[in-house]
């Protein structure tokens, strides 16, 4: 029995998560490689920190070694089921509900301006009524999370085939006009950042 936990435990990936983020992104659950390593979106083929960078949500490059860091720039992570594995089909649908209630906790201790879906299956999760019979639009949606916008980001893995990179980066760039328009977008590190790079205030 002891055991079992211990091994469970080990697969729990911990959450990037402070007060009062303009963004807190949101994955399904993690996989086996960033479990294995402790960080986020560490797959190899994963195209998540580069899109952050190239649509200026940071202002350098930044890869899941760096997830440490995200609250500089007034960002988070987290999951819907803490719970690693191969894929989302190991997933079982009690998960996702449990997942569910434990982020709209989250969502309001911590009070993020937006929450960003990273991948349509988590919207379809959380949203089956809203989503079902129905094709899901990136971008910002109609509902709510416990008063935090939504908005909806395709999977970056590599294994996501139903998305060019462009039209990745151009959700990724969205959001990043949204935040910045939340006006949650004013703590030290990114002010530093736009006045060195020339972004407009």
């Amino acid at each position: 029995m002891m055991r079992r936990s211990s091994t469970i435990d080990r697969t729990r990936l911990r959450d990037r998560i402070g007060p009062n983020h303009r963004v807190l992104f949101v994955g399904i659950n993690p996989g086996m490689r960033s479990a294995a390593v402790g960080h986020h979106f560490a797959g190899p083929s994963n195209r998540f920190w580069k899109l952050l960078h190239e649509s200026r949500l940071v202002p350098e490059p930044v890869t899941w070694r760096d997830d440490d860091r995200l609250h500089e720039w007034g960002l988070g992570i987290t999951n819907l089921v803490p719970r690693a594995t191969p894929g989302i089909g190991d997933l079982h649908p009690s998960e996702l509900i449990a997942g569910r209630r434990a982020l709209v906790a989250k969502i309001r201790r911590h009070q993020p301006a937006i929450v960003a879906l990273v991948g349509v299956t988590i919207y379809r999760s959380l949203f089956p009524d809203a989503s079902r019979g129905v094709p899901v639009t990136l971008g910002e949606a109609p509902e709510t999370l416990a008063g935090a916008r939504v908005f909806v980001l395709p999977n970056p893995s590599g294994r996501n085939a139903n998305y060019s990179y462009r039209e990745m980066l151009e959700a990724f760039t969205r959001l990043g006009d949204a935040a910045a328009v939340a006006g949650c977008s004013n703590t030290p590190a990114v002010r530093r950042s736009r006045h060195r790079d020339g972004w407009p205030e």
